[in-house]
């Protein structure tokens, strides 16, 4: 009889709320309380540190576009004082001659020259030549000069242009061209690096979509390269890979802002310094593959990591 009633009060002891399996219960509840808890203020502080992250990259943004804005204004004032600079010195040449005798006034003084010379046999009027040839050297130099200089330039720019798409299609001649046996300039060459790179853009302008795979770090030096461009477009979606490495889809448009931006860079940069050799290197990448295209429907990826190779993203 003592064991029974020992056995009752142990399963009494069992159905107490403070023991048993509903206190077990009780301190799971808690406990499992105090990990989403715990998890939950992780995930609040990343959260934080992650928004903080994105508005210093907002701000350093901001600063860079601030800074190339101040820049661009350096360089146009500095393009207007040489503008301004060179519209003054072709103007002093003339204010050396004041008086530049007329056509008519050198014939008469050439006939009275004859007429002096038959009657008095004088001397003293045999420098009027020597003035006139003066002064048509400076009529020369004032005028025609200047005005080939002036008239260069658009000539340049359309045998560029026409270079540029003969090159595109494929219609390049070697031809001498008309221009060269008048005087003007020629066209530039097929060859030339400025034709190459307005083929490159026209093959650009021709593409839908472009996929391009590269680290975040270089993904973020190229987009603060080419977001001052107008025809730049933030691409909609921004995906992770693995690795660091991202996956963005360019639109022909925004390949063009991002090529332009590169030459310039590439161009104006320091030698041996990272921004000349990340664009030097972007820029090299994205026009092997643009050169590749061939119009069959296949997807144009472009992969700036040599481990990857340049076909794409290793899925194993």
């Amino acid at each position: 009889m003592g064991e029974l009633k020992e056995a009752r009060k142990q399963l009494e002891r069992l159905d107490d709320p403070t023991v048993g399996l509903s206190a077990l219960h009780g301190e799971l509840a808690q406990a499992r309380m105090k990990i989403q808890e715990v998890v939950q203020n992780g995930v609040t502080g990343l959260r934080e540190e992650n928004r903080e992250l994105r508005r210093r990259q907002e701000r350093m943004i901001a600063d860079l576009q601030e800074s190339r804005e101040e820049v661009r204004e350096e360089m146009q004032q500095l393009r207007e004082l040489a503008d301004l600079l060179r519209g003054l010195v072709p103007a002093a040449v003339p204010a050396a001659v004041p008086h530049q005798p007329a056509v008519g006034a050198e014939s008469d003084a050439g006939q009275g020259q004859d007429c002096t010379e038959g009657i008095g046999g004088l001397s003293a009027p045999q420098a009027a030549p020597d003035q006139d040839d003066q002064g048509e050297n400076m009529e020369h130099t004032a005028g025609h000069e200047p005005q080939k200089a002036s008239g260069s330039e658009p000539l340049e720019e359309t045998g560029l242009k026409n270079a540029i798409e003969a090159a595109y299609r494929g219609t390049a001649t070697s031809a001498v061209p008309a221009s060269a046996t008048s005087g003007q300039l020629p066209e530039p060459q097929p060859g030339d690096a400025k034709v190459a790179h307005g083929v490159l853009l026209l093959k650009a302008a021709g593409v839908a979509s472009g996929e391009l795979v590269l680290h975040r770090d270089t993904w973020e030096f190229l987009s603060a390269l080419a977001v001052d461009h107008g025809h730049f477009r933030t691409p909609p979606a921004v995906e992770d890979v693995k690795e660091g490495r991202i996956q963005a889809a360019l639109s022909g448009r925004s390949l063009i802002a991002v090529l332009i931006e590169l030459w310039n860079t590439r161009t104006t940069a320091t030698v041996l310094e990272a921004d000349w050799a990340l664009a030097t290197t972007a820029y090299n990448r994205i026009a092997a593959e643009l050169a590749r295209t061939t119009g069959s429907g296949e997807t144009i990826r472009i992969t700036l990591d040599d481990g990857l190779g340049h076909t794409g993203i290793d899925e194993s």
